[in-house]
């Protein structure tokens, strides 16, 4: 099989996805919305001083991204499942964890992108220093992913369950906690002026490690959940 084959079969089934994302606008708004209504519930909660929401605001928006990304993360694969595109994916010639990385992508462009986009907002609303945004900035670029890479692995071990949503939950939140522990240090510690690049590697190597095992776990599981 030549290169240039799964080059185009990698483009087309990511122009796929999100052609088909583009034509269900609505569902990219509603994490958008849910983590936009979260953020702002905060301060009316906790009241308004500023260094009590400083404090909290990094974690807050990054639970908030979390919560957010899993009410899209039971759509990943249904709609595939359902029109028989997926059976029709694993019997092609190209590797299946290649093309089930070009989905992935595709998610995380159309849950995650829009919620990193909206993130200094959110983190404006809860009064995070101008300064330290740039690092939540770009833990949520590696972490978020992460999110997406560990969820597929779980969707498709779920694919043939119904009202899966919960038990993907149930089994995401665990394993999001290490991310989520780390994403916040770094920008607590950037908050607090200590060095804040260690926290930010190592969601970098677990970034590069899940890029690499995700897409193979997901494409077994897949084939163990489509076989039974």
């Amino acid at each position: 099989m030549s290169q240039a084959s799964v080059s185009r079969a990698c483009a087309a089934v990511l122009r796929r996805d999100l052609t088909l994302a583009w034509r269900r606008r609505g569902d990219i708004a509603m994490p958008v919305l849910y983590a936009l209504i979260v953020a702002t519930l905060f301060p009316f909660a906790l009241g308004p001083e500023d260094a009590l929401l400083q404090r909290i605001a990094g974690g807050v928006v990054l639970v908030t991204v979390l919560l957010a990304m899993l009410l899209a993360l039971d759509a990943m694969f249904r709609s595939d499942i359902e029109d028989g595109s997926l059976e029709q994916l694993v019997l092609a010639p190209q590797p299946l964890a290649l093309m089930l990385g070009m989905k992935i992508l595709a998610h995380w462009f159309t849950t995650a992108l829009p919620l990193i986009v909206i993130a200094p907002l959110l983190a404006g609303m809860l009064h995070l220093p101008v300064q330290v945004m740039g690092v939540l900035m770009l833990a949520l670029l590696l972490a978020t992913p992460m999110l997406s890479l560990l969820g597929a692995v779980l969707v498709a071990l779920t694919a043939g369950t119904r009202r899966s949503g919960m038990l993907l939950a149930l089994m995401l939140l665990p394993l999001c906690v290490p991310v989520v522990i780390f994403a916040a240090g770094a920008v607590a510690a950037a908050q607090q002026g200590l060095p804040w690049v260690a926290p930010i590697a190592w969601l970098g190597a677990a970034l590069v490690l899940a890029l690499v095992l995700a897409p193979l776990a997901c494409a077994a599981a897949l084939r163990i959940a489509l076989d039974a």
